[in-house]
């Protein structure tokens, strides 16, 4: 089964590292992404950089920014094969963000028909 890892981060978490720090917490994500089953991921840029789309009574309303404040933002993602729930659990326990305040949300990816 296909596995999105959802990768939440605190705001200015990774800023609040030493330069070590923060270097050594890079290569983990990118020492993640060379595990086997790993089919993908990607990071997003900050979240200032969003676009918002609504439509409302057939009419496009765009919004520069986030949809909503929050505590924690998506920040990235990983798609992973896993066989099962545990093992996508494994793997989203080592993303760094899910220790450095943040959290990872594991949604099993619907690859048939629906």
């Amino acid at each position: 089964m296909q596995y999105a890892l959802l990768i939440y981060a605190k705001p200015g978490a990774t800023e609040a590292l030493g330069d070590d720090e923060a270097e050594a917490v890079h290569r983990e994500y990118l020492e993640l992404k060379e595990l086997p089953g790993m089919l993908g991921g990607a990071a997003l840029h900050p979240v200032e950089t969003a676009t918002t789309v609504r439509v409302h009574d057939d009419a496009v309303l765009i919004t520069d920014g986030p949809f909503a404040d929050t505590k924690e933002i998506f920040a990235g993602f990983y798609l992973f094969e896993a066989d099962d729930l545990d093992q996508a659990t494994e793997i989203a326990a080592r993303i760094p963000a899910a220790r450095l305040g943040g959290s990872v949300e594991i949604r099993p990816v619907v690859t048939g028909p629906s």
